[in-house]
């Protein structure tokens, strides 16, 4: 005899009893031998023995129920159907209505049930963001890969790489020089004697007290490093190039919370900040999609396909502007020309418009092999190349830039001149370049 769960809980989705014609309410019995059609009775007709054409009342029969669990011990198969249909009728969020029209479970088990199992689960985990399984197991615990700097690697002495590492040295397990190296000549010319008056021994006890205080700092830095991995700045780079390019700014300036927590909760807090980003671009994704009156992903997709149409038709036509103010120019014409050419190719505009003075103009810089390039966006590079400027000092500016910006609230043209001294037009095309892409606002 097998236990079948009906999954309604609505007595009229049900075929009626063959015995009686009543709405059959659980259990009932299902005859195993009659059928198609299904042959179904109520318990009083079972009982009375109630037989019908072929249906005998020794026919093998099966109990149809709802009340086994499904997910939890204490929900039935029932109940899991009550609640989502009561979660489908309320909202999700309504946890009070729900319970009223569940009836036989309060609103913090509705909640917590749901959550537990329907939300939290990971068989029913949303593939929103494309998360894999594979990533999502083996970062149950920790948010990214952590690398602690148990074996970093063993520079020659004075090389780049041995002063990236701040001059630590792995078979010592220690730095040539300390934070705060000169800390002990506090302590060179002290000597304790025994006629020491009372206030100059005290003196001489608050001295040492300092100079404990001073290690204790000097411990505290070396094991945020050690445990964050900081001494091996290949790696760290290449944990931080994990993350999409819009967030890197906010990796580097969430970077100083790491001495508060340790590296795994500094690692969730940081992955936390790159989920909230995705979903948020996400949302906006789906709002333009809503307000554009879009209302599948068919049509998103063919939305997003004609959006970056335009986008490069409008980039296209704005580009007419650069040779307007070298119109009476024969060869800066022809040089804008040839880049129109190559855009409407698919190539990448390789060659500079020609100024009207008659000198000219350098080529683009190379960037390739140069440090720091991989930090860069295709917008920051192609500014690079124009303005034959190397991508470590590029990132310094930006740095400098944006930090003044953040102090003052916004920065004017003169401000980033005086910050930066650098050749005049370098420094307006940075600025202006930052304006555009909303690194910075004006002062």
């Amino acid at each position: 005899m097998d236990r079948l769960g009906s999954f309604s809980n609505d007595p009229s989705d049900k075929p009626p009893c063959r015995g009686c014609s009543s709405y059959l309410m659980e259990p009932y019995i299902k005859c195993a031998e009659c059928g198609p059609p299904p042959f179904f009775l109520c318990l009083q007709c079972f009982t009375r023995g109630f037989e019908y054409k072929k249906h005998q009342s020794d026919h093998t029969y099966e109990i149809m129920t709802s009340d086994f669990p499904v997910l939890d011990p204490s929900w039935t198969a029932q109940e899991e159907m009550a609640l989502l249909e009561a979660v489908m009728d309320c909202g999700f969020g309504n946890w009070q209505d729900v319970a009223n029209q569940m009836c036989t479970k309060t609103k913090e088990e509705c909640e917590k049930h749901y959550m537990k199992h329907f939300i939290n689960n990971p068989l029913f985990a949303s593939t929103l963001l494309n998360l894999k399984q594979a990533e999502e197991a083996k970062t149950a615990d920790t948010a990214i890969p952590f690398h602690s700097t148990d074996d970093p690697p063993r520079p020659t002495f004075d090389s780049l790489l041995s002063r990236d590492m701040a001059g630590y040295m792995p078979a010592r397990a220690d730095f040539i020089e300390e934070f705060d190296n000169y800390a002990e000549w506090d302590l060179r010319d002290i000597d304790f004697v025994e006629d020491d008056s009372d206030i100059l021994h005290a003196l001489k006890m608050a001295v040492v007290d300092i100079y404990h205080s001073r290690l204790k700092e000097r411990q505290r830095r070396k094991k945020i490093i050690r445990d964050h991995g900081l001494i091996n700045l290949r790696i760290f780079l290449l944990m931080e190039r994990r993350y999409p390019n819009f967030f890197q700014d906010l990796y580097e300036t969430m970077r100083r919370f790491a001495r508060i927590v340790g590296p795994v909760e500094h690692d969730k807090f940081i992955e936390s900040h790159a989920l909230e980003f995705e979903l948020r671009r996400e949302i906006k994704r789906l709002q333009e999609y809503r307000t554009a009156g879009i209302t599948n992903f068919c049509s998103a997709r063919t939305y997003d396909h004609l959006k970056k149409t335009r986008e490069e038709e409008r980039l296209k036509r704005t580009m007419l502007s650069e040779v307007l103010q070298y119109i009476q120019d024969s060869s800066a014409c022809q040089q804008w020309l040839r880049r129109q050419a190559d855009i409407d190719s698919g190539l990448s505009p390789s060659i500079p418009m020609a100024s009207n003075s008659g000198r000219r103009s350098a080529p683009p810089l190379n960037l390739t092999g140069l440090p720091g390039t991989e930090k860069l966006n295709e917008k920051e590079k192609e500014l690079c190349q124009m303005v034959r400027l190397v991508p470590g000092a590029y990132l310094e500016y930006k740095s400098a830039l944006l930090n003044e910006c953040n102090k003052q609230g916004g920065l004017r043209l003169a401000q980033a001149r005086a910050l930066i001294k650098i050749d005049v037009n370098k420094t307006r095309k940075i600025y202006d370049f930052l304006i555009r892409e909303g690194y910075i606002t004006k002062g």
